[in-house]
């Protein structure tokens, strides 16, 4: 007899284990459509800190926009959202392939990002070159260097009182 209790109350907690803590709602959103949704939003929340506009100021709702383009209504995301949580095990799965998807997505951005810094830096630099004038002491020192030592000195005394050079030599 007590063989047949201790059976009957393992039966008992075993089948009691299998129901699901939360019932599958009825219009369920699909696996792979939540996992979308969830990765729309984890973009919209990201972007909330980067933009410089306050979304505040523009009174609107920017999640409506992305359940409207899924064509789900809050109330059947936030039940199917409520049933995928309550097994942890697949809910953690549905995002870490959200967290994969972020990642590549911000590896992508980097890359081009990269390269943008990179023609920007190279096209400042030869800007940079155009845009600087020579120093008129380099530039008539190098033309200094490229005359006879006789027209050198004429030029360094002329140089040093502030009178007109002799013509350069052909």
């Amino acid at each position: 007899m007590k063989k047949a209790v201790c059976l009957f109350i393992i039966l008992i907690a075993t089948f009691s284990c299998k129901n699901e803590v939360v019932e599958k709602p009825k219009g369920l959103i699909a696996k792979e459509k939540m996992i979308d949704i969830m990765y729309d939003l984890s973009l919209l929340d990201g972007m909330k800190y980067q933009t410089d506009v306050s979304r505040d100021s523009l009174e609107i709702n920017p999640s409506k926009f992305i359940l409207k383009k899924y064509q789900v209504d809050s109330l059947q995301f936030a039940k199917s959202n409520v049933y995928y949580a309550s097994n942890y095990v697949a809910y953690k799965e549905m995002f870490d392939i959200v967290i994969k998807r972020l990642d590549t997505k911000k590896a992508a951005i980097d890359t081009i990002l990269k390269r943008e810094n990179k023609n920007k830096l190279a096209k400042d630099s030869i800007k940079v070159s155009e845009s600087k004038p020579l120093e008129l002491d380099t530039l008539s020192d190098a033309i200094l260097k490229s005359r006879p030592a006789k027209l050198r000195k004429a030029a360094v005394i002329t140089k040093s009182q502030n009178l007109p050079q002799p013509p350069q030599q052909k």
